[in-house]
């Protein structure tokens, strides 16, 4: 029973790390080789690398705000979260494989943009789109960490409603 312990530890703190070890890799690259605001076009004009420093949050939202407001909302509050998100994900042995890889990418990615917002004052933000029916703000491999956590819980919430339905109708005819 330790060893399946240690074994799943062990994966969830790999899987922790390459998230984050990914994105902060990408951001370096990006600090030493791209200056503020230049346009790299990688496919087209489709997918773009552009270096923008984010003091905010999500689409600097918030960057306009008085430095201890944006210091308890985008740092403090983050690192409470992330601190429970990670006791929770350790402490809880019976959640889901689906749920653990998720909130491995979750945390991963949001200790990628908390370690940018103490280390650096600011979040590096590189990557964009452009679907010509719409665009994304600029972003990094953190936000996408992020993105497919959102997508994996929201999958398996979404087929556990599909599920449960029927198991409820099995055992009303039974």
């Amino acid at each position: 029973m330790q060893k399946i312990k240690n074994i799943r530890w062990s994966v969830l703190i790999l899987l922790l790390t390459l998230n984050f070890g990914c994105d902060q890799l990408s951001k370096k690259i990006v600090r030493n080789k791209i200056s503020d605001y230049e346009h790299i076009s990688i496919i087209k004009d489709r997918f773009t690398l552009t270096r923008v420093e984010n003091s905010g949050a999500f689409l600097s939202l918030g960057d306009d705000m008085p430095y201890i407001f944006r210091l308890i909302i985008l740092t403090g509050l983050p690192l409470i979260f992330l601190g429970y998100g990670l006791y929770f994900l350790f402490a809880k042995r019976n959640l889901p494989t689906s749920m653990q890889i998720a909130l491995c990418f979750l945390i991963g990615g949001g200790i990628g943009n908390l370690y940018d917002r103490i280390v650096h004052g600011s979040v590096t933000d590189f990557m964009h789109m452009d679907f010509y029916i719409f665009q994304t703000g600029v972003f990094n491999f953190a936000d996408i960490s992020i993105m497919i956590g959102v997508g994996i819980l929201l999958v398996q919430s979404l087929r556990s409603k599909i599920t449960r339905p029927e198991e409820e109708s099995v055992s009303e005819i039974e």
